[in-house]
């Protein structure tokens, strides 16, 4: 199937996408109190580079600080925040040694961990980014001071802006304690409002794709809570347990819920709006109310308002209807960690392996491209020569966004943000105003995350503040000239065929997303009636999960500046097609629980090779799965949606063939 022409190509119009976020004010509070105060205090007591460190601390910390409850925001600032101390110990001492060209072999190595680091998830991605950007800023920025003194003041000024975040609280919910996670259960809610409002319009399967992306936080959220409960050895209070059964119930209901979307009829607004009362109750800690009234016209609608029903009954329960459990033995660190690795994105699926290909082809990405600013740096032999490959650290890994779009972005960002600083620095002579001008960068810094350009301008703002306090006030023109540098070399090497090859960075994501799908439809089919539902709902949020990861990687894919020219397979279409097919298999479960037709176990059989075949024509690199081709999938019969199935692997035939 041709993909449709485009009026505007997607790698130029990405530029100007602009994210519609809601502003995080406690995040701006937060900001405004971290690097402007801490550099202050540098500049008041006559220590300057201390308040700097910390003040770069902070500043890299705040990237980090996105909403959340406060036990996600521990693990998505506290990990970066000891992988940027780590990166500023290394580089200061290389500074120390005096490494000279043996710089460019070192920053190699450790762009190399960074980029392989990108494949593991989104939170050691970043902590592998900041790491490799202290390294080139503790190798690079004339400081004085030992190099565990140096990562010492970076990681303070990181771990005051975490102090803020566990300490300055929101104010406690009506509905009681627990108000991260109770806020996330509400968003599930509230969510699954808006996707059956839209049920039966063009808007359904976003929404049901933003559903998916709010159980996913919540069910983080949750599951972060029960592991600081193992870590201390606490039994769970009453309300945890109300909370997890609370969640449990929106799960059950977003399940049959699916059901309704892909029945594609629309809701009356009194179904759409019983959740939102659930939202409301638990927001409030009052009773949800009247509910919308059961019929059944359909079996998506029958199961629907079972599970509204059943959803009614654990918001009207005061006591949990399990007990509490007794807590566990200590465990051994080995446990905790392995534990604690499914918060920080770690996964051991194939694809996913940070020694395999992938990981293997982001690293290198990175590392030429930090190898060879660096080079090109020194060749120049620039007072300022960290700034090259620090622009680099922030523009090629893989996993954030494409890279013609961040390079466009970056530089008009570094543009704007040193002509507001020179203005300001004739505006506002004296030596109090670059604290002051870090204390407005930092509290722009959260909302400056909806457009990279604005984020690049506020951080160019910070960093020449902290270098005009270091005592070089002349850098502005030498940062565009560097930033241009870098971009240039970033295009070039960036794009380099191996290391920009769509199949090994985009198809390992869809092909484990399919994979997925095939286990999640292969238990389906497989169940027996009246078996419990845990482990059905855990494989479909785990497929959701990797179709969402798919669809990032895709998009990305779709916005880079060679796209146009690969002969790869429409990954999009591809993913959404696996999408309605995860779709299609919810709501034949929920058919199949309420009495209809088992397929045959040759049918079932049948659908499942002929996905899990799929997967394989789409992770080959470049070969033909025997099978694949050769038949056409046949309707099942008395069972529309594993036809629907059948309709949406008919539809990828065509990719799978081109790969």
């Amino acid at each position: 199937m041709p993909r449709a022409p485009r009026a505007v190509p997607a790698w130029l119009a990405h530029p100007f996408r602009w994210q519609r976020l809601p502003v995080p004010w406690p995040a701006v509070a937060r900001g405004a109190l971290c690097a402007g105060p801490l550099l202050g205090a540098g500049v008041a007591t006559g220590h300057p580079a201390p308040g700097v460190l910390a003040g770069l601390g902070s500043m890299l910390a705040g990237v980090n600080d996105r909403p959340g409850t406060r036990r996600t925001g521990i693990v998505h600032i506290g990990l970066p925040a000891l992988a940027s101390a780590l990166g500023m110990l290394m580089g200061a001492a290389l500074q120390t040694a005096g490494a000279g060209w043996w710089l460019v072999p070192a920053l190699f190595a450790v762009g190399f961990v960074s980029g392989a680091g990108s494949v593991a998830g989104p939170v050691r991605s970043t902590a592998g980014m900041q790491m490799l950007a202290a390294t080139v800023l503790g190798a690079g920025m004339p400081l004085p001071g030992a190099p565990w003194m140096k990562s010492l003041y970076l990681l303070a000024g990181c771990l005051w802006l975490l102090l803020l975040r566990v300490v300055l609280r929101s104010p406690r919910p009506a509905g009681g304690a627990l108000g991260g996670e109770r806020a996330a259960v509400a968003t599930v809610f509230d969510a699954l409002a808006v996707a059956l409002g839209a049920a039966g319009g063009p808007g359904a399967e976003p929404a049901r794709r933003r559903l998916t992306a709010a159980l996913d936080r919540a069910d983080e959220a949750l599951r972060l809570r029960r592991l600081t409960d193992r870590l201390l050895r606490r039994a769970p209070r009453r309300d945890e347990l109300l909370l997890a059964e609370r969640f449990a119930a929106a799960t059950t209901l977003c399940e049959a819920s699916v059901a309704l979307l892909w029945e594609a009829r629309p809701l009356p607004a009194r179904v759409a709006e019983s959740p939102r009362k659930f939202a409301d109750a638990l927001r409030t800690g009052r009773p949800p109310g009247r509910l919308a009234a059961p019929e059944t016209s359909s079996a998506g609608r029958g199961a629907f308002d079972r599970a509204l029903l059943d959803a009614a009954v654990v918001f009207a329960r005061t006591e949990p209807a399990a007990p509490a459990a007794r807590p566990r033995p200590r465990a051994s660190w080995r446990t905790l960690a392995r534990r604690a690795r499914g918060f920080v994105g770690r996964r051991t699926r194939r694809g996913r392996n940070l020694l395999g290909p992938a990981a293997r082809d982001y690293g290198l990405r990175v590392a030429v491209c930090i190898g060879a600013s660096t080079a090109v740096a020194l060749l120049l032999h620039a007072n300022h020569w960290y700034w090259l490959p620090a622009t680099a650290t922030f523009l090629v890994k893989p996993d954030l966004g494409p890279l013609f779009s961040r390079t466009v972005n970056r530089f008009a960002g570094t543009l704007a943000g040193v002509v507001v600083f020179a203005l300001a620095a004739l505006a506002l002579p004296g030596p109090w105003w670059p604290p002051v001008a870090a204390g407005i960068g930092g509290a722009l810094l959260p909302f400056a995350t909806r457009h990279f350009a604005l984020q690049t301008s506020a951080i160019t703002f910070m960093v020449l503040a902290f270098v005009w306090v270091s005592g070089d006030p002349q850098a502005s023109a030498e940062r565009i000239a560097d930033t241009a540098i870098a971009c240039g070399i970033v295009l070039v090497v960036g794009h380099l065929p191996r290391l920009a090859d769509p199949r090994r960075r985009v198809g390992q994501r869809v092909t484990s997303a399919l994979r997925a799908t095939e286990r999640f439809l292969r238990h389906v089919l497989a169940a027996e009636p009246g078996q419990d539902t845990a482990e059905r709902l855990a494989l479909r949020r785990a497929a959701y999960r990797a179709l969402g990861e798919a669809r990032t990687a895709a998009e990305t894919a779709a916005a880079e500046l060679l796209a146009a020219r690969d002969r790869n397979p429409d990954w999009l279409t591809v993913v959404t097609a696996a999408e309605r097919i995860v779709d299609a298999a919810t709501a034949c479960a929920v058919r199949l629980d309420h009495g209809a037709r088992r397929p045959s176990a040759a049918e079932a059989e049948r659908l499942c090779a002929a996905l899990s075949a799929m997967a394989d024509a789409l992770g080959g690199a470049g070969r033909r799965t025997p099978g694949v081709h050769e038949q056409a999938l046949a309707p099942v019969p008395d069972c529309a949606t594993l036809t629907d199935v059948a309709a949406e692997l008919e539809r990828m035939r065509g990719y799978a063939g081109a790969a």
